[in-house]
This record gives C-alpha cells, structure tokens and sequence, in this order.
C-alpha cells in the first residue's frame, strides 16, 4: 500500500494538472470502489474549480471553490496518472476520469479496488470519520521528540507494531518504519514506552530523514506505484533493511552480520540484531 511518501508524490505530480483547473466532467464508471461513491459525487465535482491538493497521512485532498473537498486513498494498487489531449478508451481498471477544461485528463486506476473517493467539506474534514483520528504529521513543523515520545507513552507493544497505528504517527507503513528504526538503531522488538528522550529524538530525525528521501526519489515503487507522468519511483535503491534478508548489515560492515526477517502481527520486518538494541 502507498504509504506518505508515495501519496505526497502524487499530490505533487498533480498540482500542475489540477490546481487552479475547472472541471470540465468527472466521470465515474463503477458504483464503488472499497466504498460506494457519493450519489452526487460526480455532479458536485463537475464545473468547480480545483483551488488546491492537500495530503494528510496516506490520504490526498482536493479542495474545490465553494467547500466541497474530494477525499481519495489510493488503496493497495491504485494510481492517478495524468494524460494531456486526448485520453485513449478507459480499460477494465480504469474507474474515474478528471476532465479539465484546459484538455488534460486525470485517470485512476485501480485493479483491486482497495482504493476509495468520498466527498465532504472543508468544515468537516479534520472530523470525518476517515480521518479525525489520524495522528500527527511527522514532517510538519511541529512534529519532534516530546510528540512522538507522548504518543508512545505507556505503549507496551513492540515499537514497530505502534507505528504502523495511524493513531501514533501518521502515514508510515512497513517499508520507512523499517528503514527508521534502521537509521535510529532501535530494534523493532523494543517496547514503545521505552522509546524516550534520546532515542526518541533519534527516530523522529530517522523517520523525517527517510520520508523526505523518499520523496525526493518520487517513492517506492516494488509493484504498483506510479508517479503521475507514469514515471517509477526510485527509492527501493536506497534500501537498507527492508527486503534484505540474508545480507550483510551495512551499518556493523564486518560481513558476521546480516539482515534478519521476522514477522510482527502479520508484517514482515527487516532489522540488524546487532546494531538495533
């Protein structure tokens, strides 16, 4: 599933195609994708003006002129690709088309169909259901180590467990909350609650480091993501842990070290044993 870093990318290869743009028509094949779509998600959308894209966590936010605000997640294989002039007949995954006036189309795709689109309005979006217990984000301003230790606080489980909670720290998933706990020598058997002061000021600078890395390669791509130019993310090169079972620790360097896999409440974690304490 995308996790922040592959959304954040998609937003931003959506601003130039997007934002500012009229909807020309919104185009809806199936009846649902994870979620029924809203009866009148189409005929709200068609003729506004798209004022801006947003993210929270794994979530990207169209904000249109007058309130309304798209709420789309990719799911597990969904993508939005952008196609300038004329768009090709949809596919037999192709669920939705954004039609601009300016001529470039918005297209998801979604094999599975874990993905969803829902409407609300901007007065109503920090308390709709999907979202309102989300918690905080790790690359605002204010996100730093009294946040992250307060969230883990009292936190008995393993640390790598209460990370993938959406409710501790927003938008991580498997693949960065290996790659931090990597960076910030924590083993992900460690109890949350003992994640504090400098360790925990330790993983907040590994988890901010990793995300804005991995935006900057434009994501993951290990199966489905895809920017919105149809371009693959980059950021798989630079794995250090994750999906490395069996090789050496590039942190010990001695070769007597590698890359352990095991499973924590059914997700596969890579970790060093002998450098994550």
């Amino acid at each position: 599933m995308p996790e922040l870093p592959e959304v954040e990318t998609v937003r931003r290869g959506l601003q130039p195609a997007l934002e500012g743009q009229i909807l020309k028509s919104v185009i809806v094949r199936p009846p649902n994708l994870r979620l029924p779509f809203p009866k009148d998600f189409a005929a709200r959308l068609t003729g506004c003006k798209v004022e801006r894209l947003s993210r929270r966590a794994k979530y990207l936010f169209m904000h249109m002129k007058g309130g309304d605000v798209a709420i789309i997640h990719l799911g597990m294989t969904g993508h939005l690709r952008v196609i300038d002039g004329n768009a090709p007949a949809p596919g037999k995954h192709d669920h939705v088309d954004f039609c601009t006036k300016s001529g470039a189309t918005v297209r998801f795709r979604d094999p599975r169909r874990f993905g969803l689109m829902t409407l609300t309005t901007e007065e109503k979006l920090e308390t709709h259901r999907l979202i309102k217990n989300i918690g905080p984000e790790p690359l605002a301003n204010d996100f730093n180590d009294k946040v992250l230790g307060t969230a883990l606080k009292g936190r008995a489980a393993p640390i790598k467990v209460v990370l993938l909670d959406q409710k501790t720290v927003a938008g991580l998933g498997n693949i960065y909350v290996s790659e931090s706990l990597f960076r910030s020598g924590i083993s992900p058997k460690r109890q949350a609650k003992s994640v504090q002061g400098g360790r925990a000021e330790k993983l907040t600078r590994a988890i901010q480091e990793v995300l804005w890395e991995a935006i900057e390669a434009g994501g993951s791509t290990l199966k489905d993501h895809l920017q919105p130019d149809g371009e693959l993310g980059y950021f798989q090169h630079h794995f250090k842990v994750y999906g490395k079972e069996g090789k050496s620790c590039p942190n010990c360097n001695t070769g007597s070290h590698v890359i352990k896999k095991i499973m924590q409440s059914g997700r596969s974690t890579f970790y060093c044993s002998n450098c994550q304490r």
